[in-house]
């Protein structure tokens, strides 16, 4: 079984219990809003990261990252981006498994034409009701699992 652990919206906290749900990861992906690039920095410390930016990632240090991110996992394509409604591709055409996404807050889980979408929420400071949250895919011999963990805040 393989791990990826899925985090986005930190806005700059990275809070620990974020970290230790994403201890043991083989790959960790930040889908947008990073905040600051210490927050890849300590992610980097846990696993490979891949990363893209978010439209809050203005300043020239966040230049260095994507819009969007083509990953292959365990024999798996997922592909990253921050907000949704930017997908410029057809997922079942290309091949894609997992769409990675954040921008909303709203963690959202769901199949749409045999494409897992994907989106933990945000891991940064509470907005609004909306819960505080990262993910995890675990990818096996069944296919492709995922689970959003709450975290307190």
């Amino acid at each position: 079984m393989s791990i990826i652990g899925v985090i986005s919206d930190t806005h700059g906290l990275l809070r620990p219990e974020a970290l230790r749900v994403l201890k043991g990861s083989e790959i960790i992906i930040h889908a947008g809003d990073i905040g600051t690039t210490q927050v890849i920095d300590e992610l980097s410390a846990i696993a490979p990261v891949y990363a893209v930016r978010g439209n809050v990632d203005t300043a020239p240090c966040f230049s260095k990252f994507p819009i969007t991110e083509y990953v292959r996992h365990a024999d798996i394509n997922l592909y990253v981006l921050h907000n949704l409604d930017d997908l410029d591709l057809d997922p079942p055409s290309a091949d894609i498994a997992v769409i990675i996404y954040g921008h909303s807050h709203q963690p959202l889980m769901e199949k749409r034409h045999n494409v897992l979408y994907f989106n933990p929420g945000s891991a940064g400071p509470k907005r609004f009701k909306l819960p505080i949250a990262v993910g995890r895919l675990e990818i096996g011999s069944n296919g492709i699992e995922g689970d959003i963990i709450s975290l307190p805040g």
